[in-house]
C-alpha cells in the first residue's frame, strides 16, 4: 500500500504463517493513497477525525487511487499467499476496498460477533483468534503452485482453488508477482535491461506495459524515483 502524500509506512515482519507483514503509517496531509496491483490482501484499521473503521482491501489487478483526509492513521495486516476468509468472496473483493460494519466505538461485526479493533502491537493475537474460530484459513496449494512445486492436481482443480482463495487465476497472480518483482529490482538500482532479463519479460516494451498497468509507473519513472530518494 503506497502512500502518495505521506512518509513510507513502517513495516515489521511477523512469526505468524498467516501474515506476510504488518505496516502502519500516518498521512499528515489530505491526499491520495495509491494501491498498486497486489496478489496479497489486507485487513486494515483506519482512524480519522476520532472515528475508527475496519476494512478489507482485496487483491488488486490494477492501480487504484483512494482519497484520504489529513492525519489519517492506517494500520494494515498483509496476509500471506493463499490465506483467505471463507466468509468473504474473493471475487467480489478483487480491485475493491470494503468496510466491515461497526459494532461499537472500539469494535466491529464479523460473523455475528463483535471483535475489538486489532492494532500494530497485537495483530498476531487477533489473527490467531480468527484461525482458531476457522474464520481465516490457508490453502497451501496456492503458494506451492507459485513456487513451481509439483502438484498432483488437475489444471481445473488448481484454477478452482486459486479462484476460491484469491478471486484470480494462477496466470493473473503470476503476472502481478512478476511486475512487483521487476519494480523491486528497479528500486534496488538494477538497470532496465537487466530487469527485463531477471524478471522474465520478452523485451523492454513488454516490461513497460506491465509496470504501467500493475504499478502505475514506467521502468524509467521507478528508476528515477529511486535515484531521487
Amino acid at each position: 500500500m503506497n502512500e502518495a502524500s505521506s512518509e513510507r509506512p513502517k513495516q515489521r515482519p511477523s512469526d505468524s504463517p498467516f501474515i506476510h507483514f504488518l505496516e502502519w503509517g500516518i498521512a499528515p496531509h489530505e491526499g491520495i493513497r495509491v494501491l498498486q496491483a497486489d496478489s496479497h490482501w489486507y485487513l486494515f484499521v483506519l482512524k480519522h477525525n476520532g472515528k475508527t473503521r475496519v476494512g478489507v482491501s482485496g487483491l488488486m489487478t490494477r492501480v487504484l487511487n483512494v482519497p484520504h483526509g489529513a492525519e489519517t492513521d492506517c494500520f494494515g495486516i498483509r496476509f500471506a499467499m493463499g490465506v483467505f476468509m471463507p466468509l468473504l468472496s474473493g471475487v467480489n473483493l478483487v480491485d475493491n476496498v470494503t468496510f466491515l460494519p461497526e459494532a461499537t466505538s472500539s469494535s466491529f461485526w464479523l460473523h455475528g460477533s463483535a471483535w475489538e479493533f486489532p492494532a500494530f502491537e497485537n495483530a498476531e493475537t487477533f489473527v490467531n483468534r480468527l484461525v482458531r474460530e476457522e474464520l481465516l484459513v490457508r490453502d497451501h496449494v496456492i503458494d506451492s503452485v507459485l513456487s513451481d512445486q509439483t502438484q498432483h492436481l488437475s489444471v481445473s482443480t488448481v484454477r478452482r482453488r486459486f479462484l476460491r482463495a484469491t478471486g484470480l487465476t494462477p496466470g493473473t497472480v503470476r503476472r502481478i508477482e512478476r511486475a512487483r518483482k521487476a519494480a523491486g529490482l528497479l528500486e534496488q538500482g538494477l538497470s532496465i535491461l537487466d530487469t527485463v532479463h531477471e524478471a522474465g519479460y520478452f523485451d523492454q516494451p513488454h516490461l513497460t506495459r506491465s509496470l504501467k498497468h500493475f504499478i502505475g509507473q514506467t521502468p524509467a519513472q521507478i528508476a528515477q524515483t529511486t535515484q531521487v530518494t
